[in-house]
């Protein structure tokens, strides 16, 4: 039974006493007997006198027997009960309503059908307010989870900028606390400007205005200096929180530290462009190769006619008989000039089979002047075939840089293939080097009087498959060698040209 209030107050009108039945003891009844206790009524003084329900496990029943309320399966039982005033009907069935209205003692009113539809609407719109308030409590725990546990970096914004909320991970990494953050603007608290991004830093891009002008999720990496001065990358994505209808109210921004990933990958990068250059100087070698070596055929062939010659010349001697002391002098003198031949053509087979061989790339002190008398050697008759005149100008002294000397050679060696095939007719060739002791530079300079170069064509020198010979001349592909070689050894290529008139080629290296 509900207990009676008791109000002595002479300004308040006193509650007006009213006893009540409920046929039908489900949810809504229970909902009606629990909105009693919360005193909902305010001029009422209601008691529930009795509850009906043929299912002894209905809910609003059950409550009814805790209470202390009776109970029965048999609404006519509620016509014994004493000052009964009215009969509330919950069942929703017409013919238990008609039965009623037709059964009650005559001064005992029925609630009518439609009012109790309303306490079962009521009931109901409670349950879904209830379920709703449930669920954006529910979100709202899920959605501070995810934030707060979350190893990256989480701020949700206002859309004025303002910081609403931020995680750990982000207080952290920005190293400031939540009452230095919450209320400040996002630009003023990372970037430390006065105005938005898009305003303060045009080139700094913001997702976070993308996924305003969108209504979806944006992404942008953003370069930024950590405290020692090195750069760091940080990937930001937006994402959009949105009323009921659509519009958004807040954002919620992710960061990512990929400085590690951003590293991993261009260091795989550049392995893979190294590879790839190691390649192309190899295959470069082999092309290179085959020029040499047809030049080199007739520079061996040369001392091997000589020795030929002497040894035709030594057997005839020893057939006439035993050699005389004259004949032993010319021996010698033949002795000489033979050894003098072999060792010559032992020189080229070597640095062919040197040139030749596949190397790993290993970088240590380089002696520059020998990498350059080692690619004349290799190149001087196929000079003088073409009658061209060589000046050879080295750096006295040693000076060492610090670099691959196979790959050195190969840059140097397609630097004078190309000024020797601009001088078809002859001309002259001046390989100087020298040493710039202020700049702590070895310069090389590798100048020809051909036919020079383009001036259009300058531009697009080192371009890999650039090239101004003729198809089956040339594959484009040894002056962007020669640039990759220089710039891996910390070097630097320039080129005057004038057409016509002859190119000089002034390479610069790090001297140690």
């Amino acid at each position: 039974m509900m207990t009676k209030h008791e109000n002595n107050s002479p300004d308040i009108p006193p509650k007006i006493p009213l006893n009540i039945a409920i046929v039908g003891g489900g949810r809504a009844c229970k909902f009606f007997l629990e909105l009693l206790k919360g005193n909902s009524f305010p001029y009422l003084d209601i008691h529930i006198v009795g509850v009906c329900d043929i299912n002894p496990e209905a809910a609003g029943l059950k409550m009814a027997e805790t209470m202390g309320i009776f109970t029965t399966n048999d609404f006519k039982d509620f016509f014994k009960l004493e000052k009964l005033d009215s009969i509330i009907e919950l069942t929703n069935n017409r013919d238990v309503l008609l039965d009623l209205v037709k059964l009650r003692p005559k001064d005992v009113g029925v609630v009518e059908h439609n009012i109790g539809r309303f306490f079962r609407s009521f009931y109901l719109l409670d349950e879904r307010l209830k379920s709703a308030e449930y669920q954006i409590n529910l979100e709202k725990l899920a959605t501070q989870f995810i934030i707060q546990e979350s190893n990256a970096a989480i701020v949700v914004l206002n859309t004025d900028y303002t910081i609403v909320e931020a995680n750990d991970a982000y207080l952290k990494m920005i190293k400031k606390s939540m009452q230095e953050v919450v209320g400040a603007y996002c630009y003023e608290v990372y970037y430390n400007l006065k105005a938005p991004c898009s305003v303060s830093r045009p080139a700094l891009k913001c997702p976070m205005l993308e996924t305003l002008k969108t209504g979806k999720t944006a992404q942008v990496i953003h370069e930024f200096p950590n405290q020692q001065n090195v750069t760091t990358y940080g990937n930001i994505v937006t994402y959009p929180i949105k009323e009921q209808n659509g519009e958004i109210f807040r954002v919620m921004e992710i960061w990512r530290d990929i400085t590690e990933e951003i590293s991993l990958r261009w260091e795989k990068r550049t392995k893979e462009l190294k590879d790839d250059l190691n390649k192309m100087v190899q295959e470069d070698r082999m092309i290179s190769l085959g020029k040499l070596a047809a030049s080199c055929v007739h520079e061996i062939n040369n001392p091997i006619q000589g020795l030929l010659t002497f040894t035709d010349l030594m057997q005839e001697i020893l057939t006439e008989g035993s050699p005389t002391a004259e004949d032993l002098k010319k021996f010698n003198q033949y002795l000489s000039l033979m050894s003098g031949e072999l060792e010559r053509c032992g020189n080229i087979v070597s640095g062919l089979l040197s040139f030749s061989r596949e190397t790993s790339l290993e970088y240590k002190n380089v002696n520059l002047n020998d990498v350059i008398d080692a690619v004349i050697t290799l190149t001087l008759h196929k000079m003088e075939l073409q009658n061209i005149e060589l000046v050879s100008e080295p750096v006295p002294g040693m000076n060492l840089i610090r670099g691959d000397a196979n790959r050195l050679q190969q840059a140097l060696l397609n630097l004078i293939f190309n000024a020797v095939e601009a001088m078809p007719e002859g001309g002259w060739l001046r390989i100087l080097s020298k040493l710039d002791e202020t700049q702590k530079k070895l310069i090389v300079e590798i100048e020809d009087t051909g036919q020079g170069i383009p001036e259009k064509h300058l531009d697009n020198l080192y371009d890999p498959f650039f090239t101004t010979k003729k198809e089956g001349e040339g594959t484009g592909l040894g002056l962007s060698i020669v640039y990759g070689v220089i710039k891996n050894h910390g070097g630097k290529i320039k080129v005057h040209s004038t057409l016509g008139k002859g190119t000089k080629f002034t390479i610069s290296f790090p001297v140690i």
